[in-house]
């Protein structure tokens, strides 16, 4: 049987093994010591140790029957803390307010997300993931993606830091960075609206038109695709991905009337 320490490349799994780095993610995923943690991949208890602490309730999930044992042992004097044997992914999400935090597997960050966004009751998520998917769902390369801006009117992202690539073992390829998803407490959109902004702005990253431009005059009228672009101060030729969301709202505020 393969020994507890062994890495598993199936489950692309990268340790983070710098305390301070670990306690930085605690720092920022925890505000509220009565909050309900969801920890996605505990591995060897590194995170777990620092998130403890600091909330009322902590369940943390890891995937790999190889280390849940000594995961177990290691804080079974905690009674705030249980270790779940299994997939994060095949959970439940809580019916009562919850927050996600990990050190997510590279390959599995846009599954989790997706398992976030899903969740009701969910108030928020601070991910450990490569620093280029980070980078590209928060903004932080003046583009945005379609999964940030269908989900702007309910979520924020942001981009909170940068985790170096020695502080996990083994060694990954890249830097890692902080991301942090926040439910807002009011909506930017009606639910009723929802329906509109996800049909436009789907209809805008189809590229179908060869410009954003082009692909929203498939639905909407030339002089009311030219207003929209006026209020939202942008260029007839603006590419899809240099819109932010702020003006994606500006768009919609015209169509949608």
């Amino acid at each position: 049987m393969a020994r507890p320490s062994r890495v598993s490349r199936a489950l692309s799994q990268n340790f983070l093994t710098d305390p301070r780095a670990a306690a930085r993610l605690a720092d920022i995923a925890v505000s509220d010591r009565e909050a309900l943690l969801l920890e996605v991949g505990a591995g060897k208890g590194a995170l777990t140790e620092h998130l403890a602490p600091r909330c009322r309730r902590l369940l943390a999930y890891e995937i790999d029957d190889r280390l849940v044992p000594t995961l177990t042992a290691r804080f079974s004097a905690l009674p705030q803390v249980r270790v779940v044997a299994g997939d994060f992914l095949r959970a439940r999400p809580p019916r009562t307010p919850f927050s996600v935090v990990g050190n997510v597997p590279f390959s599995r960050t846009s599954a989790v997300v997706d398992w976030c966004l899903r969740a009701p009751a969910l108030t928020d998520a601070t991910l450990l993931t490569q620093l280029e998917y980070a980078r590209k769902r928060t903004g932080d390369y003046g583009s945005w993606t379609l999964l940030t801006v269908l989900s702007w009117p309910r979520y924020e992202w942001r981009l909170l830091g940068r985790v170096g690539r020695y502080s996990f073992r083994p060694v990954p390829r890249v830097d890692a960075g902080i991301v942090r998803i926040e439910r807002r407490r009011a909506p930017l959109l009606t639910p009723a609206s929802l329906h509109g902004w996800r049909r436009l702005v789907e209809l805008g990253f189809s590229g179908v038109g060869g410009s954003l431009h082009a692909s929203l005059r498939r639905e909407h009228r030339r002089h009311r695709v030219d207003e929209a672009f006026r209020r939202a101060g942008l260029v007839r030729g603006v590419l899809v991905g240099e819109v932010p969301p702020e003006s994606w709202l500006r768009i919609h505020e015209v169509l949608a009337s």
